[in-house]
Protein backbone atom coordinates (compact mmCIF):
# COMPACT_ATOMS: atom_id res chain seq x y z
CA UNK A 1 0.00 0.00 0.00
CA UNK A 2 1.12 3.86 -0.54
CA UNK A 3 1.45 5.70 2.45
CA UNK A 4 -0.58 8.39 0.80
CA UNK A 5 -3.43 5.97 -0.72
CA UNK A 6 -6.89 7.39 0.20
CA UNK A 7 -8.44 3.57 0.96
CA UNK A 8 -12.11 3.02 1.87
CA UNK A 9 -14.17 4.74 4.62
CA UNK A 10 -16.92 2.58 5.94
CA UNK A 11 -18.34 6.13 6.05
CA UNK A 12 -18.57 6.22 2.24
CA UNK A 13 -15.69 8.03 -0.17
CA UNK A 14 -12.74 9.33 1.75
CA UNK A 15 -13.08 13.25 1.59
CA UNK A 16 -9.83 15.32 0.67
CA UNK A 17 -6.22 15.56 2.74
CA UNK A 18 -7.14 17.68 5.72
CA UNK A 19 -3.05 16.60 6.67
CA UNK A 20 -0.52 15.75 4.22
CA UNK A 21 3.13 14.68 5.51
CA UNK A 22 5.77 14.05 3.02
CA UNK A 23 9.28 13.07 3.66
CA UNK A 24 9.52 14.16 7.11
CA UNK A 25 12.39 13.33 9.04
CA UNK A 26 12.73 14.01 12.65
CA UNK A 27 15.31 12.91 15.31
CA UNK A 28 16.99 13.73 18.48
CA UNK A 29 20.92 13.66 18.56
CA UNK A 30 22.10 10.87 16.13
CA UNK A 31 19.22 8.81 16.52
CA UNK A 32 16.41 9.11 13.59
CA UNK A 33 13.24 8.58 14.79
CA UNK A 34 11.03 9.12 11.45
CA UNK A 35 13.18 8.32 8.37
CA UNK A 36 11.24 9.86 5.24
CA UNK A 37 7.83 9.62 6.52
CA UNK A 38 4.46 10.40 4.13
CA UNK A 39 0.92 10.19 5.20
CA UNK A 40 -2.23 11.05 4.54
CA UNK A 41 -5.16 12.02 7.10
CA UNK A 42 -8.56 12.44 5.02
CA UNK A 43 -10.98 14.81 5.90
CA UNK A 44 -13.94 13.22 8.14
CA UNK A 45 -12.09 10.16 8.75
CA UNK A 46 -10.66 8.35 12.11
CA UNK A 47 -7.74 7.19 11.49
CA UNK A 48 -6.18 5.31 13.99
CA UNK A 49 -2.17 5.18 14.29
CA UNK A 50 -0.08 2.10 15.38
CA UNK A 51 3.42 1.12 15.40
CA UNK A 52 5.74 -0.59 18.01
CA UNK A 53 6.76 0.79 21.34
CA UNK A 54 9.15 3.92 20.87
CA UNK A 55 8.87 3.93 17.25
CA UNK A 56 8.06 7.45 16.89
CA UNK A 57 3.88 7.55 17.38
CA UNK A 58 3.70 10.27 19.55
CA UNK A 59 7.05 12.00 17.84
CA UNK A 60 4.69 12.28 14.44
CA UNK A 61 1.56 13.66 16.52
CA UNK A 62 3.88 15.86 18.77
CA UNK A 63 5.95 17.16 15.11
CA UNK A 64 2.94 18.20 13.09
CA UNK A 65 1.49 20.07 16.34
CA UNK A 66 4.96 21.89 16.34
CA UNK A 67 6.02 20.70 19.48
CA UNK A 68 9.25 18.93 18.02
CA UNK A 69 11.42 19.94 15.38
CA UNK A 70 11.76 17.90 12.08
CA UNK A 71 14.93 18.37 10.05
CA UNK A 72 13.43 17.99 6.71
CA UNK A 73 10.10 17.35 5.11
CA UNK A 74 6.89 19.26 4.52
CA UNK A 75 3.18 18.93 6.58
CA UNK A 76 0.87 20.67 5.72
CA UNK A 77 -2.65 21.02 7.41
CA UNK A 78 -6.01 22.80 5.86
CA UNK A 79 -3.70 23.03 2.72
CA UNK A 80 -1.31 25.22 4.53
CA UNK A 81 2.04 24.73 4.53
CA UNK A 82 3.27 25.04 8.44
CA UNK A 83 6.63 26.36 7.77
CA UNK A 84 5.28 29.26 5.24
CA UNK A 85 2.72 30.52 8.31
CA UNK A 86 3.08 33.14 10.13
CA UNK A 87 2.96 33.87 13.81
CA UNK A 88 -0.98 35.07 13.19
CA UNK A 89 -1.68 32.45 11.04
CA UNK A 90 -0.10 29.65 13.03
CA UNK A 91 -1.95 30.68 15.80
CA UNK A 92 -5.27 31.00 13.69
CA UNK A 93 -4.71 27.10 12.86
CA UNK A 94 -4.04 26.13 16.13
CA UNK A 95 -7.51 27.29 16.84
CA UNK A 96 -8.92 24.58 14.63
CA UNK A 97 -7.77 21.29 16.21
CA UNK A 98 -7.89 19.90 19.98
CA UNK A 99 -5.45 17.52 21.24
CA UNK A 100 -5.72 14.74 24.60
CA UNK A 101 -2.50 14.27 25.33
CA UNK A 102 -1.62 10.68 26.79
CA UNK A 103 -2.81 10.53 30.53
CA UNK A 104 -5.12 13.87 30.38
CA UNK A 105 -2.12 16.05 31.02
CA UNK A 106 -5.06 18.18 32.89
CA UNK A 107 -3.26 21.00 35.11
CA UNK A 108 -3.52 19.85 38.64
CA UNK A 109 -3.94 22.88 40.42
CA UNK A 110 -6.67 24.18 38.08
CA UNK A 111 -10.25 23.13 38.34
CA UNK A 112 -12.11 20.88 35.67
CA UNK A 113 -13.72 24.19 34.01
CA UNK A 114 -10.51 25.76 34.69
CA UNK A 115 -8.71 23.44 32.70
CA UNK A 116 -11.65 23.92 29.90
CA UNK A 117 -11.40 27.12 29.93
CA UNK A 118 -6.98 27.47 29.41
CA UNK A 119 -7.36 27.71 25.82
CA UNK A 120 -10.64 30.01 25.38
CA UNK A 121 -9.01 32.42 27.65
CA UNK A 122 -5.92 32.20 25.21
CA UNK A 123 -7.64 32.63 22.22
CA UNK A 124 -10.99 34.01 22.62
CA UNK A 125 -12.50 37.41 23.95
CA UNK A 126 -15.34 36.55 25.85
CA UNK A 127 -17.02 37.61 29.44
CA UNK A 128 -16.60 35.28 31.90
CA UNK A 129 -20.32 34.06 32.18
CA UNK A 130 -19.98 32.65 28.78
CA UNK A 131 -16.45 31.02 29.61
CA UNK A 132 -18.61 29.59 32.34
CA UNK A 133 -21.35 28.18 30.07
CA UNK A 134 -19.54 26.99 27.57
CA UNK A 135 -17.11 25.08 30.12
CA UNK A 136 -20.65 23.53 31.40
CA UNK A 137 -21.49 22.77 28.05
CA UNK A 138 -18.44 20.57 26.84
CA UNK A 139 -18.67 19.10 30.17
CA UNK A 140 -22.02 17.70 29.31
CA UNK A 141 -21.16 17.21 26.00
CA UNK A 142 -18.50 14.15 27.19
CA UNK A 143 -20.77 12.54 29.39
CA UNK A 144 -19.97 14.30 32.68
CA UNK A 145 -21.99 15.98 35.29
CA UNK A 146 -21.82 19.75 35.54
CA UNK A 147 -21.24 19.13 39.30
CA UNK A 148 -17.53 17.93 38.15
CA UNK A 149 -16.61 21.93 37.02
CA UNK A 150 -15.50 22.79 40.32
CA UNK A 151 -13.18 19.66 41.15
CA UNK A 152 -9.47 19.07 40.98
CA UNK A 153 -8.12 16.49 38.40
CA UNK A 154 -6.90 14.64 42.46
CA UNK A 155 -10.34 14.55 42.97
CA UNK A 156 -11.71 12.62 39.51
CA UNK A 157 -11.12 8.47 38.59
CA UNK A 158 -9.11 7.46 35.63
CA UNK A 159 -12.41 7.53 32.58
CA UNK A 160 -13.33 11.18 34.53
CA UNK A 161 -9.44 12.43 33.51
CA UNK A 162 -9.96 11.20 29.99
CA UNK A 163 -13.36 12.78 29.46
CA UNK A 164 -12.20 16.34 31.42
CA UNK A 165 -9.55 16.16 29.13
CA UNK A 166 -11.18 15.62 26.14
CA UNK A 167 -13.78 18.20 26.83
CA UNK A 168 -10.71 21.12 27.46
CA UNK A 169 -9.71 19.27 23.69
CA UNK A 170 -13.04 20.64 22.10
CA UNK A 171 -12.95 23.78 23.89
CA UNK A 172 -12.67 25.72 20.79
CA UNK A 173 -14.84 23.72 18.47
CA UNK A 174 -11.76 22.25 16.65
CA UNK A 175 -12.21 20.50 13.13
CA UNK A 176 -9.59 17.44 13.98
CA UNK A 177 -8.90 16.05 17.19
CA UNK A 178 -5.83 14.39 18.35
CA UNK A 179 -5.98 11.88 20.32
CA UNK A 180 -2.78 9.84 21.51
CA UNK A 181 -3.48 6.66 23.37
CA UNK A 182 -6.91 7.46 24.59
CA UNK A 183 -7.81 4.93 26.27
CA UNK A 184 -4.55 3.82 27.83
CA UNK A 185 -5.02 3.20 31.53
CA UNK A 186 -8.90 2.41 31.20
CA UNK A 187 -10.96 -0.76 31.89
CA UNK A 188 -11.91 -2.79 28.81
CA UNK A 189 -15.89 -1.46 29.90
CA UNK A 190 -14.32 2.22 30.31
CA UNK A 191 -12.31 1.92 27.50
CA UNK A 192 -15.59 0.61 25.38
CA UNK A 193 -17.53 3.77 26.78
CA UNK A 194 -14.64 6.29 25.57
CA UNK A 195 -14.47 4.10 22.03
CA UNK A 196 -18.08 5.32 21.59
CA UNK A 197 -18.16 8.42 22.75
CA UNK A 198 -15.43 9.55 20.15
CA UNK A 199 -17.66 7.99 17.37
CA UNK A 200 -20.65 9.44 18.35
CA UNK A 201 -18.41 13.08 18.41
CA UNK A 202 -17.24 12.23 15.41
CA UNK A 203 -20.10 11.80 13.92
CA UNK A 204 -21.77 14.85 15.78
CA UNK A 205 -19.73 17.84 14.97
CA UNK A 206 -17.95 16.45 11.44
CA UNK A 207 -14.68 15.99 13.19
CA UNK A 208 -11.42 14.50 11.57
CA UNK A 209 -9.89 12.24 14.24
CA UNK A 210 -5.38 11.69 14.46
CA UNK A 211 -5.56 8.54 16.80
CA UNK A 212 -2.46 7.05 18.17
CA UNK A 213 -3.46 3.37 19.58
CA UNK A 214 -2.40 -0.07 20.44
CA UNK A 215 -5.89 -0.77 21.66
CA UNK A 216 -7.19 -3.32 18.92
CA UNK A 217 -10.31 -2.87 20.15
CA UNK A 218 -10.48 0.84 19.49
CA UNK A 219 -9.11 0.27 15.96
CA UNK A 220 -11.41 -2.45 15.15
CA UNK A 221 -14.69 -0.81 16.28
CA UNK A 222 -14.52 3.09 15.07
CA UNK A 223 -11.44 3.60 12.90
CA UNK A 224 -12.02 3.85 9.29
CA UNK A 225 -8.48 3.33 8.56
CA UNK A 226 -5.28 2.42 10.39
CA UNK A 227 -1.52 3.89 9.56
CA UNK A 228 1.17 1.29 10.62
CA UNK A 229 4.73 2.89 11.76
CA UNK A 230 7.52 0.86 11.12
CA UNK A 231 11.18 1.25 11.05
CA UNK A 232 10.53 5.03 10.53
CA UNK A 233 8.05 5.10 7.90
CA UNK A 234 4.43 3.87 6.95
CA UNK A 235 4.38 0.35 6.53
CA UNK A 236 0.99 0.30 5.29
CA UNK A 237 -2.20 2.38 5.26
CA UNK A 238 -6.19 0.28 4.75
CA UNK A 239 -8.94 -0.76 6.82
CA UNK A 240 -8.39 -3.28 9.49
CA UNK A 241 -9.41 -5.43 7.29
CA UNK A 242 -6.17 -4.65 5.06
CA UNK A 243 -4.12 -4.85 8.52
CA UNK A 244 -5.32 -8.39 9.15
CA UNK A 245 -4.36 -9.63 5.76
CA UNK A 246 -1.14 -7.91 5.40
CA UNK A 247 1.77 -9.91 4.94
CA UNK A 248 4.73 -7.02 6.32
CA UNK A 249 6.02 -9.48 9.48
CA UNK A 250 5.22 -6.81 11.93
CA UNK A 251 1.68 -5.97 11.00
CA UNK A 252 1.06 -9.45 10.67
CA UNK A 253 2.30 -10.36 14.30
CA UNK A 254 0.00 -7.09 15.67
CA UNK A 255 -3.00 -7.92 13.85
CA UNK A 256 -2.88 -11.71 13.92
CA UNK A 257 -0.50 -12.73 17.05
CA UNK A 258 -2.00 -14.50 20.20
CA UNK A 259 -2.33 -11.21 22.04
CA UNK A 260 -4.72 -9.73 19.03
CA UNK A 261 -7.50 -11.77 19.11
CA UNK A 262 -7.12 -12.70 15.31
CA UNK A 263 -10.15 -15.42 15.19
CA UNK A 264 -12.29 -12.57 17.14
CA UNK A 265 -11.16 -10.29 14.22
CA UNK A 266 -11.51 -12.21 11.37
CA UNK A 267 -14.84 -13.64 12.29
CA UNK A 268 -16.17 -9.95 12.65
CA UNK A 269 -14.75 -9.08 9.64
CA UNK A 270 -17.40 -10.96 7.41
CA UNK A 271 -20.12 -9.18 9.94
CA UNK A 272 -19.65 -5.76 8.04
Amino acid sequence: MNPGANGASRKGEAGEPIIRVRDLVVGFGDRIILKGLSLDVMAGEILGFVGTSGGGKSVLTRTILGLVPKRSGSVEVFGQNLDELDYAGRRALERRWGVLFQQGALFSSLSVKQNIQFPMREYLDMSPRLMDELAIAKIEMVGLQPDVAEKLPSELSGGMIKRAALARSLALDPEILFLDEPTSGLDPIGAGDFDELISTLQHTLGLTVFMVTHDLDSLHTVCDRVAALYDGKIAAVGTIEAMVASDHPWISAYFRGKRARAAGIAANQGQR
